[in-house]
């Protein structure tokens, strides 16, 4: 299975053949698509076109917030052509502060993509991603506090850069979903290949212990950045794979 990344350098979720043509592919594959992760940016290079381009759903804008709460329902759109069932959504950007406005905001937002999701058959994952609204303590609260019943999607690295993989996960655990692994420091959103890669410090047995807690319920959905040199990416994710089953 595999999760795409709404970015439109990469798929333009709003193109019709381009969704169309992936909807052949995926017909004559094995693989499923399983989930989405939603739009970070509007524009077709990560960003760059200007601080409009940014896709974020906590924005105390409500202009701005709308904006983006309609680019992210362009994205699960796809699940009428393609079916899929997971969106994973962040909660702001990264480094995001925190502000109570940004709380009502993002429960306005997730309001709206849940309902618009479900009638697609798609479920909104919430992603721990590092800001201030978004730690595994933030998301249970942000649930606690809107009594939405959203669940999660588990960011490995992400974890190892905020209050470390087992605090994150024995907070979230209960309501995981889906993954995303990768490796860092500690300090640099690196999306390094995990036990492939010099510079990861993630304890992979342990954070595999952890893992197969779910009794096979949290898929690993590898989430890797881009290694220029690197001759055969596919080759390095099986090996990748067969380590941390083996491990």
């Amino acid at each position: 299975m595999v999760e795409i990344f709404c970015a439109r350098q990469n798929l333009d979720y709003r193109n019709a053949a381009q969704v169309n043509e992936l909807k052949h592919w995926f017909a004559d594959s094995p693989m499923k698509l399983h989930s989405l992760h939603a739009p970070m940016y509007n524009d077709d290079c990560w960003g760059r076109t200007g601080p409009g381009a940014v896709v974020n759903i906590v924005d105390p804008d409500k202009m701005r917030r709308k904006a983006s709460v309609d680019e992210v329902k362009r994205a699960l759109e796809i699940a009428e052509t393609i079916p899929f069932r997971y969106l994973i959504q962040h909660l702001g950007v990264g480094g995001e502060e925190y502000d109570d406005r940004k709380i009502d905001a993002a429960f306005s937002s997730m309001e709206e993509l849940n309902v618009f999701a479900r009638h697609r058959g798609v479920e909104v994952l919430l992603e721990n991603i590092p800001n201030q609204l978004s730690s595994a303590e933030r998301l249970l609260l942000f649930l606690e506090q809107t009594h939405l019943d959203n669940y999660f999607c588990f960011d490995i690295g992400h974890a190892h850069m905020k209050e470390g993989v087992a605090a994150a996960f024995g907070l979230m655990k209960d309501r995981i979903r889906s993954t995303h692994i990768h490796d860092n420091n500690g300090t640099d959103d690196a999306h390094l290949f995990p036990m492939n890669a010099s510079g990861g410090t993630i304890d992979w047995r342990a954070a595999m212990e952890l893992l197969r807690t779910g009794d096979g319920n949290y898929p690993l959905l590898l989430e890797l950045r881009e290694v220029q040199e690197m001759e055969s990416p596919l080759t390095e994710v099986r090996g990748v794979f067969e380590k941390l089953e083996n491990v």
